[in-house]
């Protein structure tokens, strides 16, 4: 009888921790919404999908730009942005319209990606959380005052969070907090800084 074979256990060898402070953490999440990259979900390399026909090939307005895409029929916004145009600051948290993570902004009203097909909004101005910053890297004002008010705690919601109060202050500038609070209800923090968001919130609406 052979003797059984063992596999040899996986040892992952952390790399050298960077000296970042929780504030440079916070400022690199909320700027861009990286947190965790989706692209490693499929190894390395593009992700292309198969070509059926003319008609999945897509031109998305997207950050203010127009990006050719070949999209299935039955796609969600969010794989689109996530793996097949990078863009990995719209999160994919419970993928059944519940937490906000991935919320973007359609035309001004914020959408949870996750339960939107690409199709139907292809012809309509897509906002994620990249296409905030100004050209010269200035953050927006939301995110700005996420980062004086130490809004994140994890920082997965954060990209949500910030298009979703991003949304509020273009419908109304000046919110009151319980106004602020109702907008701010379909996002989901797992660490529970809700307070600490609606700081952030009134602050950016305070400076703008």
């Amino acid at each position: 009888m052979s003797e059984p074979v063992h596999s040899s256990p996986l040892v992952l060898v952390p790399e050298e921790r960077p000296n970042w402070s929780r504030r440079d953490f916070i400022k690199s999440v909320i700027a861009t919404g990286s947190t965790v990259s989706g692209l490693s979900y499929f190894g390395t390399g593009a992700v292309r999908a198969q070509t059926a026909g003319a008609e999945r090939l897509l031109t998305l307005s997207v950050n203010g730009q127009s990006r050719r895409v070949d999209v299935l029929p039955h796609e969600t916004l969010t794989t689109t942005l996530r793996y097949k145009l990078g863009l990995t600051g719209t999160k994919l948290g419970c993928d059944r319209a519940e937490c906000g993570a991935c919320t973007v902004l359609i035309g001004d009203t914020p959408t949870y990606a996750c339960s939107t097909l690409t199709h139907r909004v292809r012809d309509r101005e897509i906002l994620t959380v990249e296409g905030l910053e100004d050209a010269d890297g200035a953050l927006h004002p939301v995110q700005q005052a996420f980062i004086d008010e130490l809004a994140p705690q994890c920082g997965f919601c954060t990209p949500g969070q910030v298009m979703s109060a991003v949304a509020l202050l273009r419908a109304n500038p000046a919110p009151t907090r319980d106004e602020a609070r109702r907008a701010m209800s379909g996002n989901l923090c797992r660490c529970g800084a809700y307070e600490h968001y609606l700081n952030g919130v009134m602050r950016a609406a305070r400076e703008t």
